[in-house]
């Protein structure tokens, strides 16, 4: 056996405040992390309202599968709008540009991110949850807070927010006046 092989440990865990957090205006619950996983994937519920979603961005590193689990949303990718609704997935490899709209108040979705390591990028500008829900519609968000320290910490992680004209050569029917903000 290689030394570099992680001691993995079979586990059980169910969401809890101890695993969760608030960020930019979502519950982030990691039911696992590199830690668990020995950097095979992170697996994350999170909970957004409509409003809460990233700029249109792209991972350098790792690729994105959403399953939906309650609320709709359409995801922006390879020129194309999907739809996906509970039930229903969506795959967003590496180096793909993407964004995401959500089209009902909330949504819940499971999002397995491989390899792990993206939440640590999230978890380092994240609060600790205070319960098992959405924060408050006063709590910050990508659209209410300067983007300059956010930008510089998913940089490290190789995680880019795209530019106007990439977002219109890459997604055309992204909604352009969201991007303002």
């Amino acid at each position: 056996m290689s030394n570099d092989v992680p001691n993995l440990k079979a586990f059980k865990r169910a969401p809890s405040v101890d695993i969760s957090t608030w960020y930019k205006g979502i519950l982030t619950t990691q039911l696992a992390g590199v830690e668990d996983t020995g950097g095979a994937f992170d697996i994350v519920l999170s909970n957004m309202r409509k409003g809460t979603e990233p700029p249109p961005h792209v991972h350098t590193h790792e690729n994105e599968f959403y399953y939906v689990l309650a609320g709709n949303v359409d995801v922006y990718v390879d020129g194309d709008v999907l739809s996906v609704e509970a039930g229903e997935c969506v795959f967003l490899p590496k180096r793909t540009p993407h964004a995401f709209l959500i089209q009902s108040p909330e949504i819940r979705m499971l999002v397995l991110i491989t390899p792990g390591g993206l939440m640590n990028a999230i978890n380092e500008m994240a609060a600790p949850a205070e319960k098992l829900a959405i924060p408050s519609d006063d709590a910050p968000t990508y659209s209410t807070v300067n983007l300059q320290e956010t930008m510089r910490v998913f940089e490290k992680y190789g995680v880019r927010f795209l530019t106007p004209e990439e977002i219109g050569r890459e997604m055309p029917a992204f909604p352009m006046s969201l991007e303002t903000r």
